[in-house]
């Protein structure tokens, strides 16, 4: 009976042969000895042992689920019709295992077709080999989520350093923007007061720069102008002076530079930036209108005609250089050729307050006050802060009987700058027209402490304390007027009143 006959082990640790490659001396005599043992087996039996081995009943079984027991006899029938047949063709064949098989029923069908096929036999047991490749799959397995999840990881340090470059930039180019616009509105600021004619603030605006924008051409040579419309010209000079040296080369604003020069009879100055801005660049209206200024400084009013005219043919759209036409006619008493400028000028800038100016000076010189007026009021709309502007104004309404209007807006250009004469010496009029002799000389003491070498001043004190009937003291007023050289047209007035001070009031002539 083949039942006699005992199986070969079920369980044999195949695996730890695969793994080492080493088998014990044992085992390789057996595996010596097979091919005997092979020859007293004859088919039946090897079948019947095959079939005790792959068909055995669900009865003789380890005791498992049914799901184990279903999955072990899918497995066995794939494994024979797979290794199927016993004769000598299949010792040849591979061994292939399915590591996803669930079931350990799987594996020992596997081994013992080893077994038939004549592989060593292990001496562990079958739970060890099982767990070996349990731990060899669960490795396998694990090792592309363990890299997967190395490289995500660093895909994310890579996403955030990148991010956070980003972002670093980002923040420096909004605070180079942030930067940017803010010394851009500051200069805005600055020009439009400037424009505005609040020169004051302008230059508030202007000293909140920093140092290095500060200390730019553009920058000083509108702190320039500012101080030039304030009427405080030795700081216009100093400024000016600052931006052409820093850039020689830059024409804007020289013009303005030439009129504080003359201003503060610097003739010597005068002529060398003349000639400076003319070696520079020869068809700029700035450098010729500067020549005509130092030839108008040596009173050669047709020659300064001339390079201011040479200014307006090169760029006839130079406001200013109209206006500083109109002044030379106006000095050489040609009205209506003034006149003609300071209107050219006002077409091409209608907000050029020193056209309307001088149409104001021509008309009050016609002794036409009302044009006058209107003119100084247009002027004095366009630059409310002009101290000169309010005098002017004043001195058309004292022409006009307008004693109480005038004396008011004389009172506003004195406090819009104390260190103008001139709305001092117009007030000092003024009063005495109202016959307020003792405010008239208090006004004029305080405007000796200003202006000490102004002889005009000195001969209307002469002429109040005449009609005080201080005449000692007129007479000492008279003297000093003489002294101090005035021009000729005054110098024969002072010379006749004091001619006439010993004689009654209505014998003297009211040239003073």
């Amino acid at each position: 009976m083949t039942s006699s006959i005992v199986p070969p082990p079920l369980f044999r640790n195949v695996h730890a042969f695969q793994i080492s490659g080493d088998v014990p001396a044992k085992q390789k005599a057996n595996g010596a000895n097979q091919p005997l043992r092979r020859k007293h087996l004859d088919e039946a039996k090897l079948k019947k042992v095959s079939g005790r081995l792959f068909n055995q009943s669900s009865d003789s079984l380890p005791r498992r689920s049914a799901r184990l027991s279903r999955d072990a006899t899918i497995n066995s029938n794939s494994n024979i019709s797979q290794f199927g047949g016993n004769g000598p063709d299949h010792s040849s064949g591979k061994l292939r295992v399915n590591s996803s098989t669930p079931s350990k029923l799987c594996s020992t069908a596997v081994r013992s077709v080893q077994v038939r096929k004549g592989k060593p036999r292990a001496t562990e047991n079958f739970d060890e080999g099982s767990r070996y490749e349990v731990i060899d799959e669960m490795w396998t397995d694990n090792m592309p989520a363990t890299s997967s999840s190395v490289s995500t990881t660093d895909g994310r340090f890579f996403e955030q350093d990148k991010t956070e470059r980003i972002m670093s930039q980002d923040s420096k180019v909004a605070v180079g923007i942030r930067e940017l616009l803010g010394l851009l509105r500051t200069l805005g600021e600055g020009f439009r007061l400037s424009c505005l004619f609040k020169c004051q603030e302008a230059l508030e605006v202007y000293r909140k720069l920093p140092e290095p924008q500060f200390n730019t051409g553009w920058v000083l040579c509108q702190v320039g102008k500012a101080y030039f419309e304030l009427v405080d010209y030795l700081e216009a000079d100093h400024y000016f002076e600052l931006a052409h040296r820093l850039s020689p080369c830059t024409l804007d604003g020289m013009d303005i530079y030439s009129t504080v020069l003359y201003h503060l009879n610097a003739e010597m100055r005068l002529s060398y930036l003349a000639q400076e801005l003319i070696s520079i660049d020869r068809l700029s209206p700035q450098a010729w209108c500067a020549v005509g200024n130092c030839f108008a400084l040596r009173k050669d009013h047709e020659t300064a005609l001339k390079n201011f005219q040479r200014a307006v043919q090169l760029d006839s759209r130079f406001a200013y250089a109209h206006t500083l036409c109109g002044h030379e006619y106006s000095a050489l008493e040609d009205y209506e050729n003034s006149l003609k400028f300071y209107r050219c000028a006002l077409q091409v800038d209608e907000r050029h307050y020193n056209a309307w100016y001088g149409l104001g000076v021509v008309y009050l010189r016609q002794e036409k006050f009302e044009f006058a007026e209107h003119h100084f009021r247009r002027a004095f709309q366009i630059n409310p802060r002009s101290s000169v502007l309010m005098c002017y104004l004043g001195m058309a309404l004292h022409s006009l009987k307008r004693n109480e209007e005038a004396l008011e807006m004389m009172e506003k250009a004195i406090a819009a700058d104390k260190k103008n004469p001139l709305p001092k010496y117009q007030k000092a009029l003024i009063l005495l027209g109202l016959q307020k002799y003792s405010e008239a000389l208090e006004e004029l003491e305080r405007l000796k402490e200003i202006a000490p070498h102004e002889s005009s001043m000195y001969a209307l004190m002469g002429k109040i304390y005449k009609q005080l009937n201080i005449l000692d003291k007129a007479v000492f007023c008279f003297g000093i007027a003489l002294d101090l050289k005035p021009p000729a047209a005054d110098l024969a007035i002072i010379k006749s009143a004091m001619e006439k001070v010993h004689l009654p009031d209505e014998l003297m002539e009211d040239d003073l």
